[in-house]
């Protein structure tokens, strides 16, 4: 995006990283797919945050909220026979996996409604954003807070333990973004 960056915005990325990954941990003990999946899907996610809003200021007559429309189709008519190719074998067996733990077929047409509706909506938010004059990097920090909180709100809601290791983590990627505002005012 031909934006600069002082060394101190970059430092003030390192316990925003350190930080999330931190609270996130559950165990010492994790699988190589899982950790490949993760970094993947983070990366794709910053990529798609940074293009989208290269294309989205080469294409002045277009908001964020078309911008996002317009890729959820594309991605939709590539994407639906890749899923259905890859786990369409597998989506009876988990919808009758569902019926057989209490839920009825109204439940999970309800849940699976709420999900989409819900990841529509965070993603047209995001777009929204990105739309408004927000950096990608700006985002991303964001983004990386939003794990924070749901953290904090399983605990909330949920009692869901968290050890010690956990609460560090929270600490340092807070601590991190409030450098990052810091190191991001003083670079001006």
């Amino acid at each position: 995006m031909k934006e600069s960056y002082s060394l101190l915005v970059w430092l003030s990325l390192v316990p925003i990283v350190l930080g999330c990954s931190l609270s996130a941990m559950k165990e010492v003990s994790f699988g190589l797919g899982g950790v490949t999946g993760a970094m993947t899907s983070n990366v794709a996610f910053v990529l798609r945050n940074i293009f989208s809003k290269r294309e989205m200021e080469n294409l002045k007559d277009v908001d964020g909220i078309n911008f996002y429309g317009v890729i959820s189709i594309i991605s939709m008519l590539y994407l639906a026979p890749v899923a259905f190719f890859v786990e369409g074998s597998q989506w009876s067996a988990g919808w009758a996996a569902a019926l057989a733990n209490g839920y009825t077929p109204l439940d999970l047409v309800k849940l699976i409604s709420a999900s989409g509706i819900f990841y529509h909506l965070y993603n047209q938010s995001s777009f929204m954003c990105l739309d408004a004059g927000i950096s990608p990097v700006s985002f991303s920090v964001a983004n990386s807070m939003k794990r924070v909180v749901v953290i904090v709100s399983s605990i909330i809601f949920f009692r869901n333990f968290v050890s010690p290791l956990n609460w560090v983590g929270m600490a340092m990627a807070c601590a991190g973004a409030w450098l990052y505002t810091v190191a991001k005012r003083r670079s001006g």
